[in-house]
């Protein structure tokens, strides 16, 4: 069990690990550059990943799962309305605007995801949450009448997801979220929201 201080040395090690991947990609990191960037000798490396890198990797792509999913709330967790489903596209899209190269969901897609299979695990079961929470609020708005019975929540899900990985990836290559803006426009669209105008 950690103490506050040896659990906020950690996280420092593992934010700096995370910056470290983003500006050289994961093959790249050196366990000296992350403790050069955290302050921390090899010592405290290696008492809170005694595996080395690969463990520190996992914990990174841990702590980059946990951000995709706190990013979108508490919108995610309340989709029962056309309101509330415009307010969480709004927060998708303006979140990732913003964050640019540092999105979490693009570090997990290009970098860490792809290097261990316990990191691979991590995203797969992160995209199980989400499409899970996504679809929660398409069996509310079935409920509701507000989206048609014949549609499939699951299938529904994993499309909007899948929209937003893609537009995630072309934003990060083109700096413009206009890719993903369309792609969740045209699936809520589909569903039955109210039309709204794309911006570049």
């Amino acid at each position: 069990m950690l103490t506050v201080r040896g659990a906020a040395t950690r996280q420092r090690i593992v934010e700096a690990a995370a910056a470290e991947i983003r500006e050289h990609g994961a093959v790249a990191t050196r366990l000296e550059d992350v403790g050069k960037r955290s302050a921390t000798g090899k010592g405290q490396m290696f008492h809170y990943f005694p595996d080395g890198k690969e463990q520190l990797l996992l914990a990174v792509a841990e702590f980059e799962a946990g951000r995709v999913l706190e990013d979108q709330e508490p919108h995610l967790s309340a989709l029962d309305s056309w309101d509330a489903w415009s307010a969480w596209q709004a927060a998708v899209v303006d979140r990732y605007r913003r964050l640019g190269p540092n999105c979490p969901l693009g570090m997990l897609l290009t970098e860490v995801g792809k290097h261990t299979p316990a990191a691979r695990a991590i995203t797969v079961r992160l995209l199980e949450a989400w499409e899970a929470a996504l679809c929660r609020g398409i069996t509310t708005m079935q409920a509701a009448g507000e989206i048609r019975p014949g549609v499939d929540p699951r299938e529904t899900a994993a499309a909007l997801v899948a929209a937003i990985q893609g537009g995630v990836v072309v934003l990060m290559a083109t700096g413009r979220s206009r890719h993903l803006e369309a792609a969740l426009d045209v699936i809520l669209t589909s569903l039955g929201a109210p039309t709204r105008a794309l911006t570049a």
